[in-house]
């Protein structure tokens, strides 16, 4: 069976396994749409009990799938530029409907279901967990972006702002700056001001940091007429606020991350990895999934994380790429546990040294590293064990460690 999902509905086909179509139907999205899809399949299949239904879908998540999932369907969740290539065996006209589409899926299972990953039989913690941990990060990225645009503004009207202040988004800058957007005004701040607000954020050294915001606060510069300075210094206590409830948020965030992660089956054995704390372990356990027999070998893992090279071989020419088509969350979270493992394993500092000691560049010699990292937490947890440095690099252990700058 195949189904197109739109926005409010799901066009099903039902065919058997000579490729005869049985029927076909558009179905409302939620539970009538599902029990219209139950009464369809049960009408077709009659008496027998022992008969196998394998469906064809273009998502892998949401209450539909999950709900097929549930029900003991067999669900393949097509990646959509399969089903866009696989759809020009039909024709080539370039011809595109929700009918057509479920007949291309159901026909696409129906003949390549072993050339496709069925959707992930992932716990709910799992499936919750990833949530919670992308939630997290898109904040994240948000908030830089938003930080970004009050760089570009304050770069404009006040760029002594930049001078005085190197971080945008802590506590003491936005309170000061949000005290006083424009030039004039902040040029008025006393030290004791300054002070008492460098204090509430807990910052060092609070005498030699005030001189600083002080000294480039209250230098020479160039100002915009009164009308412009106000203008922006309007957008700018906007930005500000934005950036306060992002950091509150991303806060919030982290500490439900942080126990949900806690809560986990595997947590204990993403914790053991190098270079993995409890955020990093939620975004790459959440993206990873929970289902033991997903993936049926490390190469597998590796593949689904992107850190794998990609091999096109055709005659005498052979090209080795790194795979740009991957989980992009995924493989962000793999690059910063990489990252971090430099100092949290000779191992992988190691092997990271004799990388760039050949010629590889940082980015790539991260990525190789990642790879090999990814193999590890395929075995660990294959066998439900913590990481070993000597077990996971033992045949590293008394090789010379190459000095090379990274």
């Amino acid at each position: 069976m195949g189904d197109d999902w739109a926005e409010d509905h799901h066009d099903v086909e039902v065919m058997n396994e000579a490729g005869k179509v049985l029927a076909k139907k558009r179905l409302p999205e939620g539970a009538a749409g599902m029990a219209g899809l139950h009464e369809l399949i049960g009408r077709q299949l009659g008496d027998d009990d022992a008969a196998e239904v394998i469906i064809g879908t273009e998502t892998d998540h949401g209450p539909w799938v999950g709900a097929l999932v549930a029900a003991g369907y067999q669900v393949f969740a097509v990646n959509p530029l399969q089903a866009s290539r696989y759809r020009e065996r039909h024709g080539v006209s370039g011809a595109k409907s929700d009918s057509a589409d479920a007949h291309m899926l159901t026909d696409m299972v129906r003949t390549d279901s072993h050339q496709l990953r069925a959707v992930a039989g992932d716990s709910a913690e799992a499936e919750g967990l990833k949530i919670v941990a992308r939630t997290h990060k898109t904040l994240i990225w948000e908030r830089t972006r938003q930080v970004q645009r009050l760089r570009h503004q304050l770069l404009d009207y006040f760029p002594a702002a930049l001078e005085a202040f190197d971080d945008l988004d802590a506590p003491d800058t936005l309170e000061l700056l949000a005290r006083a957007p424009e030039p004039a005004r902040a040029a008025k701040l006393t030290r004791a001001q300054v002070s008492a607000v460098l204090k509430r954020a807990g910052r060092r050294k609070i005498t030699e940091r005030a001189t600083v915001i002080l000294t480039a606060l209250r230098g020479e510069r160039l100002d915009q007429p009164p009308a412009v300075t106000a203008a922006y210094a309007v957008t700018v206590r906007s930005l500000i606020a934005v950036i306060t409830t992002l950091n509150h948020e991303v806060k919030t965030l982290q500490g439900q991350v942080e126990a949900d992660f806690g809560r986990h089956p595997d947590a204990e054995v993403y914790r053991s990895q190098p270079g993995m704390g409890a955020v990093l372990g939620a975004r790459v356990l959440g993206e990873f999934g929970d289902d033991p027999h997903r993936y049926a070998d490390g190469k597998a893992r590796r593949n689904y994380a992107g850190t794998s090279p990609l091999t096109r071989a055709s005659g005498k020419k052979k090209v080795v790429a790194a795979r740009f088509i991957c989980n992009d969350r995924l493989i962000d979270a793999l690059m910063a546990q990489a990252f971090s493992a430099l100092n949290a394993s000779p191992g992988a500092r190691s092997l990271y040294d004799e990388l760039r000691a050949r010629g590889i560049e940082h980015n790539d010699a991260l990525r190789r590293l990642a790879n090999r990292l990814v193999g590890i937490l395929h075995g660990c947890l294959k066998t439900r064990t913590l990481y070993d440095e000597a077990t996971a690099w033992g045949h590293r252990q008394n090789l010379p460690q190459p000095s090379v700058a990274a």
